[in-house]
């Protein structure tokens, strides 16, 4: 039959034939694989602004559920009922729901959609949850999504690593598109130099605190002044960036390891998103210090973190942590961001600055800023045993900032990065 086929048919019209046949053929394959495949997810949480019915402490708030990072995490306080919020900023279709549970997990949990944030309509209900790491798939619409918790696996709250939501497409809730809807500009400024020296906590007295990592400005000791840093050289990308930033150093086994890693992220979160839109640029020679070099336990006014890079498993703790081999230590923590608006400084150092309550900043300290957001990473693993900061054991860690951001620097990234809610890199753009 072949044969006979061929036989009739002249080689030009079989060439065009077998053109055509596989022409159809393709289309009717593409058409066919096109059919079959899902609409792509996207990402509506991250960088959304968050509320949550409570939180451990500073350290542990709820924006760092959707801040895309498994390092951090949002912890509440150790009773039940507890919720987190997320506000996707339009009513989204919602097709999956992601968890990454921190060992304080909730047993019993709803996950609910609303509109305007008070009327919620339940879309999933859990009450068997066993933690870790958790997706559902979901039928719902809504700008707020809402995690609501009834009953816990631990005498803590409950926390979670991540709390994704996902969505068909990428509407006003961001992701999809090349926007990146997180309220975000960063410089990235390796360690410069060490000393006994602090220009905020002991001005003009040389030698007069522990040891300290310094970064981004290349001169900084106990008589810095803010003409000082204007006028000196920067390690810091982007180099307009003339700010200068310290910790206390880390020792192993007496010997000082520096970071390799080192960024400091400025962010539009913590807070709602008419909070955001008047975010304010942090004002030129602000001094902020965050943590407590003098705690004497892990407690509420240790807010700094460790965590290991790479090693989601090991549960971030105030003090060091164990990272397994061929990971890094990683320390991050996150400044007050809400300011009195009128004195650079306090003499606690610290008075001047809060952080957000319920999503706003409290009538004491009524101007947003940037949150600063430390992250440093330590080529170190292991066990912590003979670890040691300057100031003491790893809850004793802190941070210092001396602000000195050109003032129409900051200013811009503050107008085109936090008040849109975008995500931008160091040179201050998208």
């Amino acid at each position: 039959m072949t044969m006979s086929f061929r036989a009739r048919v002249p080689g030009r019209t079989r060439l065009r034939l077998a053109t055509t046949i596989a022409a159809a053929t393709t289309l009717l394959v593409t058409s066919l694989f096109a059919t079959a495949q899902p609409a792509a997810a996207a990402v509506l949480s991250q960088g959304r602004p968050t509320l949550a019915s409570s939180v451990e402490n500073a350290g542990t708030p709820a924006g760092a559920a959707v801040d895309g990072n498994a390092g951090t995490r949002w912890s509440s306080a150790f009773s039940v009922p507890q919720w987190i919020r997320v506000d996707l900023g339009s009513a989204q279709a919602i097709n999956q729901i992601v968890l990454n549970w921190e060992a304080a997990y909730a047993t019993s949990f709803t996950i609910q959609t609303s509109n305007d944030g008070n009327a919620w309509t339940t879309i999933h209900n859990v009450t068997n949850g066993t933690g870790g790491n958790q997706t559902y798939n979901v039928n719902g619409n809504g700008r707020y999504v809402r995690l609501h918790a009834t009953a816990k696996a631990t005498a803590y709250g409950v926390s979670l690593w991540e709390f994704q939501v996902n969505g068909p497409g990428g509407g006003g809730g961001g992701g999809g598109g090349p926007i990146v809807r997180v309220a975000e500009f960063l410089a990235d400024c390796p360690f410069s130099h060490r000393l006994p020296d602090d220009p905020i906590v002991a001005p003009n007295l040389p030698g007069g605190s522990h040891m300290h990592s310094f970064f981004g400005s290349t001169v900084t000791n106990a008589f810095t002044t803010l003409t000082d840093l204007q006028n000196a050289p920067t390690n810091c990308n982007p180099s307009t960036d003339l700010s200068s930033y310290w910790v206390p150093t880390l020792y192993v086994n007496n010997v000082p390891v520096e970071p390799t890693g080192t960024t400091f992220y400025y962010l539009g979160e913590g807070v709602r998103d008419d909070v955001i839109a008047r975010t304010q640029p942090i004002p030129l020679g602000l001094r902020i210090v965050a943590g407590n070099a003098k705690a004497t336990a892990p407690d509420a006014t240790s807010t700094a973190r460790w965590s290991c890079l790479h090693a989601g498993q090991v549960p971030p703790s105030k003090d060091f942590v164990t990272c397994p081999a061929g990971t890094m230590m990683e320390s991050y923590l996150d400044f007050p961001q809400c300011w009195n608006g009128t004195t650079l400084d306090s003499p606690d150092h610290k008075s001047h600055m809060a952080y957000p309550v319920n999503g706003d900043c409290p009538a004491s300290h009524p101007v947003p800023v940037p949150k600063l957001r430390q992250v440093l990473r330590y080529p170190v693993n292991g066990s912590p045993a003979t670890f040691r900061l300057a100031s003491g054991p790893g809850f004793t860690m802190h941070g210092d900032f001396f602000n000195a951001w050109p003032v129409a620097e900051m200013e811009r990234r503050v107008r085109d990065c936090i008040r849109p809610i975008i995500k931008c890199g160091a040179n201050g753009t998208p």
